[in-house]
């Protein structure tokens, strides 16, 4: 009766530890589960950091480019200073065009005569190898014209008066437009009343093709010039270059520009 009693539970038993086998590797098996669903969360953490970190650097570039571009905006529509003409230009555009429209001399508004271009000359010769006195006389030259002037130098070698062949000889000024106008204007009503013993300028200083051609024989009588500062009195040629096509025609001009001319 013992044995038969020992050799069931001995049967009995070993199907409770296959049980628990079962039951081990289900829960191994369970667990290995448990740890790789904790690893795809692990790896989906990292993925998410970097599109925060993404969507935090967007906003921190939008701010500098637009920085960056506002004062280029600001500078593009700053307005461009305009200068305005000259007392002299007025009076020609406002009086002497509606002079000859009026007097039916011409038909046309362009076919009026006009002055294109101002040619100042002042001989240097005297101070061609004195580097400070010529620098001084091309500054007088520009405080007069308001305009920097260009050295003319010498075509050819001339052995008489020491001369090379492209020394610096003397300078000029061409003006045009609104600096033209101007230095008219202070010539006329300026520097020509300061001559002494001032009775006009002559009629019969044009070329034949309606220029006009006048000499200063002082730089002084420009109130731009200081007498403290002038180390030689120099004088210069002034040259009107009108498009008139006779002499009369660029008398009548000059003329009504206010040009003091002597009867005689």
């Amino acid at each position: 009766m013992a044995t038969t009693i020992k050799t069931p539970t001995a049967k009995a038993a070993k199907p409770a530890a296959e049980s628990a086998d079962k039951t081990k590797s289900k829960t191994a098996s369970g667990g290995t589960a448990a740890k790789s669903a904790p690893a795809t969360k692990a790896v989906a953490k990292p993925a998410a950091a970097k599109t925060e970190v993404k969507t935090a650097a967007k906003p921190a570039a939008k701010p500098a480019v637009k920085v960056a571009a506002k004062p280029a905006i600001a500078k593009a529509k700053k307005p461009t200073t305009v200068s305005k003409k000259s007392r002299l230009h007025d009076y020609y555009l406002n009086v002497v065009i509606p002079h000859y429209i009026k007097e039916k001399t011409y038909g046309n508004v362009m076919e009026v005569p006009k002055i294109s271009k101002i040619v100042l000359n002042m001989g240097l010769g005297p101070v061609k190898d004195n580097s400070k006195s010529f620098n001084l006389a091309l500054e007088e030259l520009a405080q007069i014209t308001g305009q920097t002037p260009v050295a003319t130098l010498a075509k050819k070698s001339i052995s008489n008066f020491k001369i090379r062949d492209g020394q610096k000889i003397g300078a000029k000024v061409t003006l045009r437009g609104e600096v033209m106008y101007e230095f008219l204007d202070r010539l006329i009503s300026i520097a020509l009343p300061r001559v002494r013993d001032f009775k006009g300028i002559s009629k019969k200083a044009f070329d034949g093709r309606g220029n006009y051609a006048l000499g200063i024989k002082e730089q002084l009588v420009f109130p731009e010039i200081s007498y403290e500062k002038v180390e030689h009195i120099r004088g210069f040629d002034v040259i009107i270059v009108t498009t008139a096509k006779t002499d009369k025609e660029a008398l009548t001009l000059l003329t009504l520009m206010g040009l003091p001319f002597r009867e005689r």
